[in-house]
């Protein structure tokens, strides 16, 4: 009752754990989505429409197309003259300060009627205005025409080309002076630069109302367009008057104040659309990949994939960054086909380009074309051995996804010689290609993060060249010939079951590693002389489960990965060294035995490709006692130790049935008798 109580708990803190889970990836995803009136497509002047009838939902402006307005606003820009204020004191001043020097100092050696005419000519010119010099190159540079100096609310109109600096006014004294016949060298002498000082101040105030009165003027609108009218149909030319009124209707939209229940309209849509694709994803793992949900980090990577590529398009989308199509949303179908299996990997991206589609323009296109590259990626990535593998996939990847784009382009009739046909989305899919390349790289850390093992680091680990493998085989040759034939026995189940033949097979080469710390003690290292007989069946036993123990600290020793280590520990799973508890029972029948002394520590296997070990492993050990090989026998001993394991109940935590077992057992049986059968004995030559 207590057990039942158990799983029942269990069984609810699951679905506890998913609901939250599930939860917690609808709200990320919807609080990201765009939201607004923005106009989810693209249009472009001259090229066929390609999406569905428009027909107006309101009334809005048309818009005066950008060309027109720039003419107009020129034109009413003309008219604009800067206003500046003329500062009647200084002029005063500086003609004052003059004549004081005159006076002080010049009198004795200059002509008195120079005083007077340079007074004067100095009087005439602040009285125009000075201007300074950063102001007159600005004017300069925005091509303004003229100036009002005003004087007392009073406005006198200048061309620019009149109005002088500092500098330009001393140079227009100078040849007033020369014009009059004035000794040149005298009035230098005079030093009139040191008396030309800016008068004038720009009024920004009322710069300003002038120019906005003048905008005021502009007209942005050349029409109106009613609700129910008819804007465009599918396959129309976006002519000028087109792509004025749908641009128009894309201003209005973006611009106009949505109400509250317009909000919450679109929040309620994204929400249930983002529900029913998160749903559809935890329903596929409830039917079809149950034991995915058991193990943290495989959920943990599957929402890391399914929500980063919709938030990265969603956040490109938002800011208006380069094109959806740079992003290598293949890059998920790759991870999750090396490190899980092809129908997860893509169901999986199957959901994120759905959910990312809600934010592009052309969901459609973007579909179709993710969807198939998707496909590829799979079908090209069968095992992932040889970088050369990958790259070949990426090619693949990028040539059927430009094909796939072209073909839209194509039925859109967006011929290669139109010159408004989009070269630009190409170049972003092959940028695409190379941001996928570069993938590869990401596998390494991925492995050690998640804990997983993708299939290259396994085609490295199974070469039997590696340190702990070579050290096998020399100092414990037996038990390296054993894993070998366990390995090649796991594998072809594998492969019939549709399990993990390279994960198995690799597994299998290390999974009695822990025997090199006493090989003697193990039968098939024995040459004769047998060490157990001098030891009780509790240490024996005791010595050979612990095989399991010093197996897991070489594993660490070695940094064998995180799936290898799990082999190692439930290739016996709790199962017992049943020849020496055979042997303490039958020896000592009026004791009770205490049976932690003779049981494997555990766990048993929670994977099919466990399972698959664990049943290779005895069948392979046992098969070595037979003393006669035929298919009775080996058959026979096949369905008894495997119909043992699966009584004791080592396959209960297993996703594996009992038409699984009985494959895995008739796939032994025949590879033993492969291995196993009767040569021809060779005739003699008679002398």
């Amino acid at each position: 009752m207590s057990r039942y109580n158990h799983n029942k708990a269990y069984t609810t803190r699951g679905y506890i754990y998913r609901a939250v889970t599930s939860i917690a990836c609808i709200a990320i995803l919807v609080f990201f989505m765009p939201r607004g009136h923005q106009m989810k497509i693209d249009f472009q002047k001259g090229s066929p429409w390609n999406y569905g009838t428009i027909i107006a939902k309101e009334n809005f402006p048309v818009l005066k197309p950008e060309e027109v307005l720039e003419q107009e606003r020129d034109s009413l820009m003309r008219l604009y003259k800067p206003i500046y204020e003329l500062n009647t004191e200084t002029g005063t001043q500086q003609v004052q300060a003059f004549r004081q020097a005159f006076d002080a100092s010049l009198r004795k050696s200059v002509p008195y009627h120079y005083r007077s005419y340079l007074a004067t000519k100095l009087q005439m010119l602040y009285k125009q205005g000075i201007m300074p010099v950063e102001e007159y190159e600005r004017l300069m540079r925005e091509k303004q025409t003229g100036v009002v100096v005003s004087v007392q609310n009073t406005g006198t109109t200048y061309l620019l080309s009149e109005m002088h600096t500092p500098k330009t006014a001393y140079e227009l004294l100078m040849r007033q002076a020369d014009s009059a016949q004035l000794d040149h060298t005298i009035v230098q002498h005079c030093n009139m630069s040191r008396y030309m000082e800016p008068n004038l101040t720009l009024d920004e105030e009322r710069s300003q109302s002038q120019l906005t009165n003048l905008e005021k003027q502009l007209v942005l609108y050349a029409g109106q367009v009613v609700a129910g009218q008819k804007i465009i149909d599918h396959g129309d030319i976006v002519d000028d008057k087109a792509y004025n009124i749908l641009r128009s209707m894309q201003t209005h939209m973006e611009g106009r104040k949505r109400s509250t229940t317009e909000r919450f309209s679109q929040l309620g849509g994204q929400i249930i659309y983002a529900s029913i694709l998160i749903v559809c994803l935890l329903v596929f793992f409830n039917q079809f990949r149950s034991d995915y949900l058991q193990r943290t980090r495989t959920v943990l990577l599957i929402v890391l994939f399914a929500l980063m590529f919709p938030l990265i398009t969603y956040a490109m989308v938002k800011h208006s960054f380069l094109s959806v199509y740079l992003i290598p949303y293949c890059m998920l179908p790759l991870f999750l086909r090396v490190f899980l299996d092809s129908r997860t990997a893509f169901f999986t991206h199957v959901v994120s380009v759905l959910l990312s589609a809600i934010a592009v323009a052309s969901p459609f296109e973007f579909i179709v074309v993710q969807s198939v590259a998707g496909m590829v990626t799979i079908y090209c990535l069968k095992q992932l051995t040889q970088r050369s593998e990958l790259i070949w996939t990426v090619v693949q990847v990028t040539l059927v996804s430009g094909l796939c784009y072209l073909a839209f382009d194509l039925i859109h009739m967006s011929v290669l010689g139109n010159e408004h046909f989009n070269y630009s989305i190409y170049l972003f899919i092959l940028l695409n290609g190379v941001l996928l390349m570069i993938s590869y790289l990401l596998l390494i850390p991925f492995e050690r993060l998640f804990k997983f093992t993708s299939t290259v680091t396994l085609v490295e680990l199974s070469n039997t060249n590696t340190p702990v493998l070579r050290r096998l085989s020399e100092e414990a040759p037996g038990t390296f010939q054993h894993s070998m034939q366990v390995a090649n026995l796991a594998a072809e189940v594998a492969n019939a079951l549709g399990a993990k033949s390279m994960l198995v097979r690799t597994a299998a080469l290390y999974h009695d590693i822990g025997k090199l710390d006493a090989p003697v003690f193990f039968t098939e290292n024995q040459n004769g002389v047998n060490p157990h007989d001098n030891l009780s069946y509790i240490k024996s036993a005791q010595i050979i489960i612990s095989h399991v123990k010093k197996g897991l600290e070489l594993a660490e020793k070695y940094q064998l990965p995180e799936t290898i280590r799990e082999f190692i520990a439930t290739h016996h799973g709790a199962s017992k060294a049943k020849y020496f508890y055979i042997k303490y029972k039958n020896e000592n029948p009026l004791l009770e035995v205490d049976e932690k002394f003779f049981t494997y520590p555990g766990p048993n296997p929670s994977t099919m490709e466990q399972a698959i070990l664990m049943m290779a492993d005895a069948v392979e050990a046992a098969s070595r006692s037979l003393s006669e090989y035929t298919e009775e026998s080996i058959s026979g001993l096949v369905s008894r130790i495997v119909d043992s394991q699966v009584q004791e109940g080592y396959f209960n935590q297993c996703p594996i049935n009992f038409a699984d077992i009985a494959t895995a057992k008739q796939v032994l049986t025949n590879k033993l008798m492969t291995i196993y059968h009767t040569r021809i004995k060779y005739p003699e030559l008679a002398k």
